[in-house]
């Protein structure tokens, strides 16, 4: 059996206003090659966002792989780091108080991502001094700015269509 080839990957997620306008980015560094991704949704959370990021940048990966994920996000980190997620998949996704667990769809997937690739997470402190993190805050906020812009420009004239 080959060896696993060890991937980084930085994420981030934002909202303006939560919910609201959202978008995520995420960074994938493998030995000298740099790959930046980003998107976003018009009605989501911060939480959606960040889940979001790290499931984009495992999807990317072609075989399975050795992943450190680096991420701000508590909800995210803590989700695996404290085991909440394989409680709530056999719990039914419900937590402890018997309420559905949120972002359900998402953290399934992200679950079923983590089965491929040994991923490892790691907690960053947000807005700090670590430059690949604060790289992906910028691409989750210029997702966010192109999504109001394609909104507004949907509401107002629509732009001439060439017939066929």
């Amino acid at each position: 059996m080959s060896e696993l080839k060890t991937v980084t990957l930085y994420t981030d997620g934002a909202c303006s206003g939560n919910p609201g306008a959202g978008g995520w980015g995420a960074i994938l560094l493998y030995g000298q090659h740099t790959r930046e991704i980003s998107g976003g949704e018009a009605e989501t959370t911060n939480n959606r966002m960040e889940l979001t990021a790290v499931i984009r940048g495992l999807e990317l990966l072609k075989y399975p792989c050795r992943v450190d994920v680096y991420s701000d996000s508590s909800y995210t980190v803590n989700g695996f780091a404290n085991g909440w997620v394989y409680s709530w998949e056999s719990a039914g996704w419900r937590k402890a108080d018997k309420k559905p667990v949120l972002n359900c769809d998402l953290w399934k997937k992200l679950l079923s991502l983590t089965r491929v690739h040994e991923v490892v997470f790691h907690k960053v402190k947000g807005h700090a001094e670590n430059e690949l993190n604060n790289r992906c805050d910028a691409l989750a906020r210029g997702a966010i700015e192109k999504n109001d812009k394609s909104v507004k420009s949907e509401e107002g004239v629509s732009p001439p269509v060439a017939e066929e």
